[in-house]
């Protein structure tokens, strides 16, 4: 009896699998595509038309045809640097965020740490001292604008008529309303941070007899370096860029005290209809915005190079 036997062709199977790590190595960049195509169109095209506007001299009168408006190349700029209060409405901004970044972290990492430990009531604390970052800004302002009006109940509580929305203590108002509206993204990424730390870290602190302020400078600040200069850096972002709140609360035209750079831009855009010098202050607030983000990303690369 003859046996047979059927020779078989060789497998091909490591071809397929060649082909199915192929095919998986580039799912991820199908996936991006959607983001992609999203932030191409959210992001780089208007930036685009920006940095476009901001070289023509578009006005009220060449707004019809704007693509051919007179090519003035940077003479919106210098225009804006030199003959515009741009630089007073740069320091303004600047000041006064950075005021506002450097008190919100004491008073979130405080706010923080006081609402850690269980305690009766706890939950109901916490969502309170929320409540000022979840509010819209036109309502924080109206609210705000109501309370230190002339006639309202600051100078009713203090006995005297200070002028809080028209002079020289237009500033600290801003300063104070701006403060009580952003420490809580300060308080709620402190106290996520805080959630993180190991209760081992607690104990072993506690054991070696560490005080409160040793507790905190060596224990609980390491752990929370990164938490907290994400957040200062959001918050000094945050306060640069808002524009609702000083328009609410100060109207146009503003105080010459409380001229920050997003009302003075509006101004320029929508009142003064100077198209191609708001656009031109816009792209050197842009500018303006990009120094901290790069100087935290700049620290963080540092900060896991080392790691």
């Amino acid at each position: 009896m003859t046996v047979t036997t059927e020779v078989r062709p060789a497998t091909t199977r490591p071809a397929t699998r060649k082909r199915r790590t192929v095919s998986r190595r580039q799912r991820p960049l199908w996936m991006l595509t959607p983001g992609g195509v999203l932030m191409v169109v959210v992001i780089l095209v208007p930036l685009a038309v920006a940095l476009l506007v901001s070289l023509l001299d578009l006005d009220q009168y060449t707004l019809r045809e704007w693509t051919g408006a007179p090519f003035i190349g940077l003479d919106n700029y210098v225009e804006a640097v030199t003959d515009t209060p741009l630089p007073h409405a740069i320091w303004i901004s600047v000041g006064y965020s950075v005021l506002v970044t450097v008190a919100t972290l004491p008073i979130g990492l405080a706010a923080a740490l006081a609402t850690q430990q269980r305690f009766r009531g706890r939950a109901l604390v916490r969502s309170a001292f929320l409540v000022p970052y979840v509010l819209p800004a036109f309502v924080v302002g109206t609210v705000w604008r109501t309370i230190l009006q002339p006639s309202g109940p600051v100078n009713a509580i203090l006995g005297e008529q200070h002028l809080w929305l028209n002079g020289p203590l237009s500033y600290w108002a801003l300063v104070v309303v701006q403060l009580w509206t952003s420490w809580p993204l300060v308080y709620l990424l402190a106290l996520s941070g805080l959630q993180g730390i190991d209760g081992e870290v607690h104990e072993a602190a506690a054991l070696d007899g560490a005080g409160w302020w040793m507790k905190l400078r060596y224990v609980i600040f390491p752990y929370l370096r990164g938490v907290l200069g994400l957040g200062l850096v959001i918050s000094f972002l945050h306060n640069l860029n808002n524009f609702t709140l000083p328009y609410v609360l100060f109207g146009v035209p503003a105080p010459h005290d409380v001229e920050v750079l997003p009302v003075l831009t509006y101004v320029e855009s929508f009142q003064n209809f100077r198209f191609g010098l708001s656009a031109a202050m816009a792209v050197l607030s842009l500018l303006l915005v990009s120094i901290p983000l790069a100087l935290y990303l700049r620290a963080v690369r540092l900060n896991r190079d080392e790691s």
